[in-house]
């Protein structure tokens, strides 16, 4: 699926996208061959690796993982939720092996998130940037994900509820017809809002799940106080350091990525 105007419509329906075949084989070898050469440890209650903000994370690791920050397949998309200016605001990676429980189900803006009884004045939407759209998050998978072996969930169109997710799916999503794990072959990209009702279903591949999460907003926002540093003696393009700068607004203080 490579058409952006379908690419904009299911986004704006389903609250993710998946894009496949945006790395290839040898790409996604050379950033798999980087992961191992940390030595994590065996993964358990951690199921993350490489984080930040407190220092550039896995991007450290190798410019393969720099080029990922503004992939051409996935910059047009990203444009569509979050307009011309916006800015990096955290990355992790996660791994899991076989037999791993899932996560739960969480939005962290709409009506399920912990600020949604917020009182005005105390909390500001856009309204013609509403805060809950402007977080995107870009997993790029290293391995096969799907429903015969787990990884993302998410239920399709809850970014747009009016209503908090029930405690009923939530205690019980692999009963939750409304759940869903979208297949997500090695070398795909899966976008998603942050409104998104998401989570992590349990892991029942016989590989080692290994996904790589870039979290971007837009430029007047932020999620923490604290920023992904720039990696050192890795040559970024200029619009690459652009995604590393502060909060601002966008235009007036923040440069168009485009």
């Amino acid at each position: 699926m490579s058409d952006l105007q379908t690419q904009q419509y299911l986004f704006d329906v389903q609250g993710y996208l998946v894009v496949e075949n945006v790395l290839d084989s040898e790409e996604v070898v050379e950033l798999n061959e980087r992961i191992d050469e940390q030595n994590l440890p065996t993964p358990g209650k951690v199921q993350r690796f490489g984080s930040a903000p407190d220092g550039p994370g896995f991007l450290q690791w190798g410019k393969s993982f720099c080029s990922l920050l503004d992939h051409p397949k996935i910059m047009d998309i990203l444009r569509f939720r979050l307009g011309d200016c916006f800015r990096l605001d955290r990355i992790y990676g996660m791994y899991m092996n076989n037999g791993m429980q899932r996560g739960g189900l969480h939005a962290d803006y709409g009506a399920s998130s912990p600020t949604s009884k917020a009182k005005p004045g105390e909390y500001y939407p856009f309204r013609d940037n509403e805060i809950h759209n402007g977080f995107v998050v870009v997993t790029w998978n290293l391995a096969d994900t799907g429903p015969e072996h787990g990884g993302f969930c998410c239920i399709p169109g809850s970014h747009k509820s009016n209503y908090k997710l029930p405690q009923e799916i939530a205690a019980d999503p692999e009963k939750a017809s409304c759940v869903i794990i979208p297949n997500a072959p090695t070398g795909s990209a899966i976008l998603f809002s942050e409104a998104l009702t998401h989570g992590t279903a349990a892991w029942n591949g016989k590989h080692q799940r290994r996904s790589l999460l870039y979290k971007y907003c837009v430029s007047h926002m932020a999620w923490t106080s604290r920023r992904v540093a720039l990696p050192k003696n890795i040559e970024l393009t200029e619009r690459q350091k652009i995604l590393f700068r502060e909060p601002a607004d966008p235009h007036r203080h923040f440069p168009s990525l485009f």
